[in-house]
């Protein structure tokens, strides 16, 4: 089957790996274009791009697909195109192109959380479950026939980094295993049912942590917006940011943002919350690289300093 894939962020690699090693005739890869990145705002190429070139493929850069780049795919005669977070609308002319339209690898669970970061969204409102579909892309928002789904539980230290990992791989089974019916002639979309909800794009705002929240919808926000742009608290200007937190039931004494380090081998902190203590298993301070907790409470208890995220 000739097809194109279209994917951008790393998530999307493991979807053009998957393709490639089940043989699929990649006719071309469809990307966005080389951006800035770093201290030093080097311009880089997608990460999809940098795989595609080491796979040999053809790539095609475009931050919107325009009539010149639908003209681009006319030419390549293809069967269907794979796409997996490309970052771009695709319109009306372009869904026309590949015999069999453009399959998308979603990472909900449709008609749940339609948009930009469903995964993200899924952990911040507090969801079991999530997962990946893959469906008919159309010119509504996520709102095609759905071919097949995959489904993962949520656990407590689960982030959106670590979820998307996981339905990167389960997801991408599923994408060549709908795209293997699809050349069967054996493929079928069910319409989406039920109500939806959408996933709008993560900012840096919504990373931000309120010690005076009760301490789950506190750990979901963190573990929903880690590793990017990651979890932070601004205490006298500067920023803290945390990897994933523990939730301490049994420590219920401590005020909201109030920090209490207990001594030992590996000194534990705990944070109040409107509830119960939370405890990171990871710190930045100001200035430095993430580290863990323990390490971190070290150099607080050598210094005798008083910290509150207060």
């Amino acid at each position: 089957m000739r097809i194109l894939f279209a994917g951008t962020p790393q998530v999307a690699v493991t979807s053009l790996d998957y393709l490639h090693e089940a043989g699929f005739e990649i006719a071309a890869v469809l990307t966005r274009p080389d951006a800035p990145l770093g201290r030093k705002r080097v311009l880089t190429p997608s990460p999809v791009a940098a795989r595609a070139e080491e796979l040999g493929l053809p790539i095609i850069k475009a931050a919107k697909i325009t009539a010149e780049t639908t003209a681009e795919l006319q030419a390549l005669n293809l069967e269907a195109a794979a796409i997996v977070a490309y970052g771009g609308l695709v319109p009306e002319a372009a869904l026309q192109v590949p015999a069999h339209g453009w399959i998308n690898l979603h990472f909900s669970l449709l008609p749940a959380w339609r948009g930009a970061a469903p995964v993200q969204q899924s952990i911040i409102h507090g969801d079991d479950i999530t997962g990946a579909v893959t469906f008919q892309l159309e010119t509504g928002l996520d709102t095609g026939p759905v071919f097949g789904q995959v489904t993962e539980k949520i656990g407590e230290l689960d982030t959106a980094g670590i979820m998307l990992e996981r339905l990167s791989h389960s997801g991408s089974t599923l994408l060549v295993q709908t795209l293997q019916a699809l050349d069967a002639g054996q493929a079928v979309g069910i319409p989406q049912s039920g109500s939806h909800t959408y996933a709008p794009k993560i900012t840096d705002a919504d990373a931000e942590l309120d010690f005076t929240r009760p301490a789950t919808e506190i750990r979901r926000r963190a573990h929903g917006t880690t590793p990017f742009p990651g979890a932070w608290v601004k205490v006298e200007d500067q920023r803290f940011k945390f990897g994933p937190l523990r939730e301490c039931r049994e420590a219920s004494d401590l005020e909201p943002g109030e920090v209490r380090i207990e001594p030992g081998k590996q000194p534990k902190v705990l944070i109040g919350t409107a509830t119960w203590a939370l405890e990171p298993t990871e710190i930045q301070p100001p200035g430095k690289k993430m580290m863990k907790a323990s390490d971190w409470a070290r150099g607080v208890l050598t210094q005798g300093t008083k910290v509150s995220f207060a």
